[in-house]
């Protein structure tokens, strides 16, 4: 599939496309509601004149420059211009609030940000003045500060046109980039504990290019949709620098608002997605299936109920019986065929859920429906790639087989550890915390687990397994994996640790939850209220008690405030961050034992 001679740097791997392809479609961005199309030329034109004017304005090979925005073609071409004029590129969330970009800046001694619009930059002003090492900010989109004016600030248009030079001289820089230098820190989503820099080198993120792309097969064939934050490494690595080394079309949504209309449009081939994203796929086909006509629900649900019959024989390894086979192909084809063409995901070929546990019944149902939804595990550590399940094969609650040319073994403790070209080069400004995760070669991941016949199973992370006072091991992710299949469930936190029984705090979705409220003819006045009623409770409660299984939790709260991305509760993505909800709920979390 690839052509091209290795290339040591990601620059250096892009620029071999960009000449090999030059007038085809690399990206597609939704504007205005008209999808505009990049070539592989314009792409590389755009990078190389951000990263010439970078050059102009004095950054040095080693010194770091930060992106602060939504996935987007001057995110990508500003990432690519870093990295090609010998930086070190650093995305920023672009939920993130003012208190963690000055951390990220300031940690990272970022000397230049590239900020999205004025809502952005508003939170870059806020802080500059407690980062010493940032001399610049670019801006992408100046609607609104036509008459803004600092001598710290440039538009982008204003700053790239300082970029003009040869395409001979930009392509000599990229040859002076070695596959061991720095390319990306990339600053973990805190859910476990507090943020911290993980640097990967050139060779470490095109050890995980090529791996991904052996594994899945893409290429210049295929479309994604691109919708997920480009500063996490899920994202950049596995879909976005995997799509520019195999050829595939990235199409960039136009908001988070309109993935399901994107998803219909452009009807992907290759998809990777977070578990929540896939839940809330399959939440809208539960909630459209209970609103449809009596007909039209009994079809789904019997056509279901025939592809979960051929899931499970596929899941366990077997032939299903002639009739099953049969009766499964006979309900995707009439029924179930159609589902997937009202997600969009029809023609979807390359299916994968990574970044997050995720749940076996969620891959059963996309299993039924026709869609092999593959998982794939890893760590910003490595570059998001450890394991991954092979296409047509199938072991229930494996994460896979450990990808090439990576190495894993297991702790005496069951911890997983991993070497292999993909491994970080360490944690940024933290020798403490390098030296405790590198150790003889090997990444110690902090996950537990197991290996049977080559296959990786997960077990929990090292210090979230509960104890509970009979001494029953629990690990808590399994159980809120599965609470999470619920559409009235955005995510839980399973507590217990010394306890006699397991309770959960509860994260309602809230759009589900109102719709089901006033369809059902609950009352309430707002996002409290609506938490505090009584019939709501109950919901939540017999969903638990189905997903979990009855008696496995002994009671539930829920969350009775509606949490944002900015919140300290959540990461980025939505996930609820263990230590902080058991610091700020700890007296809730007391309540429900002294009610029991």
């Amino acid at each position: 599939m690839n052509a091209h001679p290795e290339a040591a740097s990601i620059p250096a791997m892009v620029w071999q496309r960009v000449r090999a392809r030059g007038p085809q479609t690399a990206l597609r961005k939704k504007d205005r509601g008209i999808w505009g199309a990049v070539s592989w030329a314009e792409l590389g034109a755009r990078a190389r004149r951000i990263g010439m004017a970078l050059k102009q304005a004095g950054l040095r090979p080693g010194e770091r420059a930060a992106v602060l925005a939504e996935a987007g073609v001057d995110w990508i071409c500003a990432d690519l211009g870093i990295l090609g004029a010998g930086g070190v590129s650093v995305g920023l969330y672009p939920t993130d609030p003012a208190a963690t970009v000055a951390g990220v800046l300031r940690d990272s001694g970022a000397v230049l940000l590239f900020v999205e619009n004025e809502e952005q930059l508003d939170k870059a002003l806020q802080v500059r003045d407690a980062c010493p090492a940032l001399r610049r900010i670019v801006v992408f989109d100046m609607k609104g500060l036509r008459d803004f004016a600092d001598p710290m600030c440039d538009s982008l248009e204003v700053f790239a046109a300082t970029g003009d030079a040869r395409a001979d001289d930009w392509e000599q820089g990229l040859a002076a980039i070695g596959a061991d230098d720095l390319a990306l820190l990339a600053y973990t989503a805190g859910a476990t504990g507090a943020p911290k820099g993980v640097m990967l080198s050139h060779r470490n993120v095109l050890a995980v290019v090529r791996a991904a792309a052996a594994l899945t097969g893409q290429g210049p064939g295929d479309e994604r949709l691109a919708f997920l934050p480009l500063c996490h490494m899920a994202e950049r690595i596995f879909g976005h620098y995997q799509a520019l080394y195999s050829g595939t079309v990235t199409n960039l949504v136009e908001s988070a608002e309109t993935v399901p209309e994107n998803l219909r449009e452009v009807r992907p081939t290759a998809m990777m997605a977070f578990p929540r994203i896939w839940a809330k796929l399959h939440s809208g086909v539960a909630i459209a299936a209970a609103g449809a006509t009596p007909v039209q629900g009994a079809l789904y649900r019997i056509a279901l109920a025939a592809g979960l019959r051929a899931a499970d024989a596929a899941l366990a390894g077997r032939r299903a019986p002639p009739w099953v086979a049969a009766c499964g192909w006979l309900a995707r084809r009439l029924v179930l065929g159609r589902v997937r063409a009202a997600m969009g995901l029809d023609r979807l070929r390359h299916a994968h859920v990574g970044a997050a546990p995720v749940s076996p019944e969620l891959i059963r149902w996309y299993r039924a429906l026709g869609i092999e939804l593959l998982q794939v595990y890893g760590l910003t550590e490595c570059g998001g790639l450890l394991s991954a399940m092979p296409a047509g094969s199938a072991r229930p609650g494996s994460v896979g087989r450990v990808v090439p040319p990576g190495e894993v073994r297991l702790s005496e403790a069951g911890e997983i550890l991993l070497r292999g070209p993909q491994v970080c080069l360490g944690y940024w400004n933290r020798p403490d915390l390098t030296a405790a995760a590198l150790r003889d070669g090997w990444l110690h991941t902090g996950d537990l687990g197991e290996m049977a016949d080559g296959w990786l199973y997960l077990h929990g992370r090292t210090g979230e397994v509960l104890v509970t006072a009979g001494g029953a091991r629990v690990a808590p992710a399994a159980i809120e994996n599965r609470l999470t299949l619920s559409p009235y469930i955005a995510d839980a936190v399973v507590v217990g640790d010394g306890r006699t029984s397991l309770s959960c705090l509860v994260m309602i979705e809230h759009d589900t939850v109102e719709a089901w409220a006033q369809g059902n003819n609950v009352a309430f006045t707002g996002f409290a209220s609506l938490v505090a009623a009584e019939a709501v409770r109950a919901l939540i409660g017999r969903e638990v008690a189905r997903l979990a299984g009855p008696g496995a939790i002994a009671a539930i709260r829920l969350i009775d405030r509606k949490l944002e991305p900015e919140d300290p509760e959540l990461t980025p993505l939505m996930k609820l961050k263990r230590h902080v909800v058991l610091g700020q709920y700890g007296d809730l979390i007391d309540d429900i034992y002294r009610a029991a």
